[in-house]
């Protein structure tokens, strides 16, 4: 019996037929991956390689050379890949119906553990009929549990245990092995909720999805019976996107595939894109492929069949900077292609006027027709990014939708704290009240505001109100009343409450500064911004990490609307001179009331925004980790500096920092023919100017293959820090996205102008190093100013620190 008939039958001609029919228009590796026979084998996949269509037609020709379906295991991440693999394996075979698809099992990790589990229930020690708990259902359960050992949920919030306990379960640790290694007091108790709440699924005959995988990789490596019997059932093992696999999953795989001799073990996969370490993925799973298995041949798939040469020359150049990956040539036959683009931008907002721009022009180009709106994306690292894009994109008129993820204003953290601004602007609001009055935990449940709910109604008052009289709700006869544990906890809130708004009147004094500030106070007071701390210290997950920046960027955006606002466009002050009636009732609230009542409309109707014609499709915005797999005819890539891309976090180490790298080479690999790189000069942090540096991978890119240009200064800087300056300090960090770095110097740039002529208007009356007052932050020095339209001066003030004002508003004296 021949390799070939391992679990099979002996092809017959049609077969071979078939089988010489898969190999057709396929590359000379692409060939060798999908004839290769018994054995290890470690395809090395570039992006734009054609992967896929190598592991289905390995799929398929297996078949077609007698293996038996139901011998052939192949695992991927994500039921969307695995559907896809699945049909068009089938559609090579001869549809669903043909006997050569019979007990074919393609499908997602968690779906085999599942399968196993139902099977194996006994050894895993859990019952067949067990439920799988989602991450809601974890929630509640872990918050049962936090409360049940009388440990604070603010100490150690659901969301964070959670992702600790997931982390532990990925590295194979139950909860006696993580108590184990827990030092500080913090992990100890981490894992006495572990064993808390393990001990609760298990009451309840419940998994959760890390339970899947944690469970089925216990019963493999624990019980020589569940280990033969899957070997029996497959022979052949496939593994795709290799690199972003865990250790229970890589325990999974080689466990069924067998850990020693010659399995028929086919893994896929490209080190250079291994991108979800922070998620327990280990690159060194790929990278160490051969040691495990001696006999394993590799197979480089190099050629790119997505991208043009100037896109993949510049990828390959960025990706050779990383240490830890196995080199493969990167090349494409298809000739020409124009190079890639790298702007720098005065600011984010300039920034996203660019980017707009330049998917205009590529939309609207003339003679050999314009790419449609939905082969076009926006990426970036971090979510909080994509306000400013949004709205840009909105004011153009362009369609777009988020991808994996949500509109700015729709987002959990903004949710809440937009939910806090609405009570402040409109006591009245119950819904929002509701919302946000336990978030974060301060001991007030449900059952006291149902109490406060019914004594409101019963006496005619608002829910605010009845909070107010919570002594009285208490003091009520019966179970009606409000417990004594809960009236301190309503009276502190509804303090803090007055507290913003002076009383609950808004005619106090403290209803005074401006709305970037309040916005700011709202998200500290009221707990929001210490509650997403600890999830993210705790968890370091980027999800908690992008839920802080968040918050930083609807202060960003408060402060833009405060800058921009105009109160004769506001329709509800009414005409002017008119001070009677409802609106001149509107008209006299103080002024911040009102910044906040139009910045909160202005906010509910982004929703509102016109429909525009679906036809062609809308432009993608999404996070580069959710780019990966995708693929786009043009593709920008924003904020490209030091703290975004490479995240902050890369400084803590060079592992760390690869991984970025190789995000980065992750989102210019997705454009096929158009792709634009931006850095924003100035970005708005929780509404403050602050100055950037442009990432260090931008000084990686070939300087002979992009398009560069300067485009930051419309207006004069300090000396010694302008763009390719020449000069040494902040001009190098500039130039080289490090002090001492090899340099991002423009191909084709203009030098940044320098101080040789007054600038006009209102910049002019104001240059830099001039001094002057503001009546509330005192006296300051003029460090930079922007002309033009809402021209504005970045002002250094002595007792308040920098800020940007717009000079029109300003109320600026020279001193």
């Amino acid at each position: 019996m021949t390799s070939w008939m391992r679990g099979g039958v002996e092809p017959d001609g049609g077969r071979e037929r078939e089988g010489a029919a898969l190999l057709e228009g396929l590359t000379g590796p692409q060939r060798e991956a999908v004839l290769h026979g018994e054995g290890p084998l470690l395809v090395l996949a570039a992006a734009g390689s054609g992967k896929t269509r190598v592991i289905t037609r390995r799929i398929a020709h297996l078949v077609s050379r007698g293996v038996a379906p139901w011998s052939i295991l192949a695992l991927t991440f994500t039921n969307k890949a695995a559907g896809e693999m699945r049909e068009r394996v089938l559609h090579l075979v001869g549809g669903p119906e043909s006997r050569a698809a019979r007990g074919l099992t393609i499908t997602t990790f968690h779906a085999l553990c599942s399968r196993l589990l139902r099977k194996y229930a006994e050894q895993a020690g859990i019952k067949a009929d067990y439920t799988i708990y989602d991450s809601g259902d974890q929630a509640a359960l872990v918050k049962k549990v936090i409360e049940g050992l009388q440990l604070s949920t603010s100490n150690f919030p659901a969301r964070s245990v959670l992702s600790a306990i997931s982390g532990a379960k990925n590295d194979l640790m139950d909860a006696e092995a993580f108590a184990s290694q827990a030092l500080d007091f913090s992990s100890k108790m981490i894992a006495r909720i572990y064993s808390g709440y393990t001990k609760a699924l298990r009451t309840a005959n419940a998994v959760d999805f890390d339970d899947l995988l944690l469970l089925t990789a216990r019963a493999l490596q624990r019980d020589k019976a569940v280990r033969e019997e899957c070997r029996g059932r497959w022979s052949w093992v496939m593994v795709d996107e290799y690199q972003d696999t865990n250790h229970a999953q890589f325990l999974i795989a080689s466990l069924i595939a067998g850990e020693s001799g010659s399995p028929n073990f086919c893994v896929v996969g490209d080190p250079d894109q291994a991108i979800y370490g922070w998620r327990g993925a280990d690159i060194s799973n790929i990278l160490e492929f051969e040691e495990h298995y001696a006999t394993a041949r590799v197979i480089t798939l190099g050629e790119n069949f997505r991208s043009t040469a100037p896109i993949l020359r510049a990828a390959d150049t960025l990706i050779r900077s990383n240490k830890r990956r196995k080199h493969k040539d990167l090349f494409t036959s298809r000739e020409g292609g124009e190079l890639p683009g790298a702007v720098l931008c005065r600011d984010e907002r300039h920034e996203a006027e660019i980017v707009v721009g330049w998917l205009k022009a590529a939309h609207e180009e003339g003679e050999r027709g314009g790419v449609p709106w939905r082969e076009m994306a926006i990426f970036y690292r971090m979510n909080s990014l994509s306000r400013v894009l949004e709205e840009a994109l909105r004011g153009a008129g362009v369609p777009y939708t988020i991808a994996r993820g949500t509109a700015f204003y729709e987002r959990e953290e903004v949710r809440n704290a937009l939910a806090y601004l609405r009570v402040v602007a409109n006591a009245a609001d119950a819904v929002s009240l509701g919302r946000i009055v336990n978030v974060p935990t301060r001991g007030i449940g449900d059952t006291t505001m149902g109490r406060l709910e019914t004594f409101a109604a019963d006496r005619g008052l608002t829910l605010l109100e009845a909070m107010r009289e919570a002594s009285d709700v208490h003091a009520a006869a019966g179970e009606k009343g409000v417990a004594g544990r809960s009236v301190a906890s309503v009276r502190k809130f509804v303090e803090m409450m007055d507290g913003w708004t002076g009383a609950g009147t808004f005619l106090g004094e403290k209803m005074a500064g401006s709305l970037a500030e309040l916005v700011d106070r709202v998200v500290k007071e009221s707990g929001l911004e210490r509650m997403y701390t600890a999830q993210a210290a705790t968890s370091k997950s980027d999800t908690d990490l992008e839920r802080l920046a968040n918050l930083g960027e609807l202060v960003s955006s408060a402060r833009q609307f405060e800058l921009e606002y105009d109160p004769s466009s506001d329709p509800a002050e009414g005409p002017a001179g008119d001070g009677e009636g409802a609106e001149g009732a509107v008209r006299a609230a103080p002024p911040l009331l009102a910044l906040l009542r139009g910045y909160l409309e202005s906010v509910a109707l982004v929703a509102d925004a016109d429909a525009i014609d679906p036809s062609q499709g809308s432009v993608t915005l999404m996070t580069l980790h959710a780019a990966k797999g995708l693929e786009f005819t043009a593709v920008a890539m924003v904020g490209m500096e030091e703290g975004l891309l490479p995240h902050s976090r890369a400084r803590e180490s060079e592992a760390e920092l690869e991984e970025e790298r190789r995000l980065c080479f992750v989102g210019i690999t997705r454009a096929m023919r158009r792709l634009l790189m931006t850095a924003a000069k100035y970005r708005t942090i929780r509404g403050m100017q602050e100055r950037t540096i442009p990432s260090r991978f931008l000084a990686e890119l070939p300087p002979d293959g992009m398009n560069v240009s300067d485009q930051s200064d419309t207006y004069a800087d300090l000396a010694g820090t302008g763009w390719d300056s020449g000069d040494e300090g902040e001009g190098a960090a500039m130039r080289g996205g490090r002090p001492g770095g090899s340099g991002w110097k423009p191909a084709v740039a203009a030098s940044p102008r320098r101080h040789s002529t007054p600038m006009p208007g209102l910049a002019g009356e104001f240059p830099v190093g001039a001094l002057v007052r503001h009546p509330q932050f005192g006296l300051g020095t003029v460090k930079s100013v922007q002309s033009g339209t809402n021209a504005r001066a970045t002002i250094a003030f002595q007792d308040v620190g920098t800020k940007t004002l717009v000079l029109e508003y300003a109320r600026l004296t020279r001193v």
